[in-house]
């Protein structure tokens, strides 16, 4: 079982999560071993994945991320070291997906043995199912927690409301419940988050795993026109963000960069790591140019005035 340091409180800890979905995708093995030990040397030791990726992967069928980052870690025998967040609920390659209880007890004991693992440090419900009682789901994450296959839970893609009557539920039931989320967050897509998350966030105190922190790509300042999409295998996500809003945040972006010798995307991290319900914005990176940027994006102190300078050029 788990001897390493992580606790609850330390999901509080302003950080990153790097997001295992390249690995087995845009990285081989060997690209994602060298990621990953750059990732180790470099501190970052938050890894977040899930079962299902990347089953959109041609010839993938998912699994492929966390058989990767497993056999990475007996390797080199850092599972100690790492902090592992993983899912269940999405769809496989084979079109299997849900919250049965039946079905959560094969996910995680295929996910523990891709690991290479016997605990999991935070296990998400990546999407909701509304044919499953959330009694039945929540009461076989319990028996997970308690059996010391998983420490900790969380949900992602779940509707506040829900996050809120599951909680209820196991506070109920003396279970364990919800401790963090993944929502949509980043300087574009701020209202889903603000508005139906934050109140829930606040007021059970839940921690933040915020993905698309640089919505998609568009915070990293490549794309300004519909020009600059042609081609891009990035167009349809990006092409919403292209607007009179989107660029006046790219503006402000770059404006505040300059001041602190960063690019665009570290400070769109870095506006992320300053909100006090954030705690960590999932990131990821298939290059050392890109790492190096992620980690300086965690180096930067924005002052208050900055800070509201991009709440304002990012109003909704």
């Amino acid at each position: 079982m788990s001897n390493n340091k992580f606790g609850k409180s330390d999901l509080y800890v302003p950080q990153l999560s790097f997001g295992g979905n390249v690995f087995g995708w845009t990285l081989d093995e060997k690209e994602s071993f060298k990621m990953l030990d750059e990732l180790y040397d470099n501190g970052l030791t938050f890894i977040d994945t899930a079962n299902n990726y990347s089953h959109w992967a041609p010839g993938n069928v998912g699994g492929e991320s966390e058989a990767i980052i497993g056999k990475w870690i007996k390797e080199h025998k850092k599972r100690h070291d790492i902090v592992l967040s993983t899912k269940v609920g999405g769809t496989m390659g084979d079109g299997s997906k849900g919250l049965k209880p039946a079905y959560i007890n094969k996910c995680v004991e295929e996910s523990l043995q891709r690991l290479n693992t016997d605990y999991i440090d935070l296990y998400f419900s990546h999407f909701d199912d509304l044919e499953t009682d959330q009694e039945e789901t929540m009461g076989a994450f319990n028996d997970l927690v308690k059996a010391g296959k998983v420490r900790y839970l969380g949900a992602s893609n779940l509707e506040a409301d829900r996050i809120s009557s599951s909680n209820a539920l196991a506070k109920e039931k003396g279970w364990a419940e919800y401790i963090a989320i993944q929502p949509l967050y980043n300087l574009y897509d701020r209202v889903k988050y603000e508005q139906e998350y934050l109140p829930l966030v606040e007021k059970e105190n839940l921690a933040v795993m915020s993905y698309f922190a640089l919505a998609s790509g568009f915070l990293s300042g490549k794309y300004r026109s519909l020009d600059d999409i042609e081609g891009s295998s990035r167009k349809d996500m990006v092409k919403g963000y292209i607007n009179e809003r989107g660029i006046a945040i790219l503006d402000q972006c770059d404006t505040i960069a300059k001041q602190h010798n960063a690019t665009i995307a570290e400070v769109a991290i870095a506006w992320q790591l300053h909100k006090p319900s954030i705690s960590t914005p999932i990131v990821s990176a298939t290059s050392s140019t890109q790492l190096k940027s992620l980690v300086r994006s965690m180096e930067i102190k924005l002052s208050v005035e900055e800070v509201a300078l991009l709440d304002k050029a990012s109003e909704y």
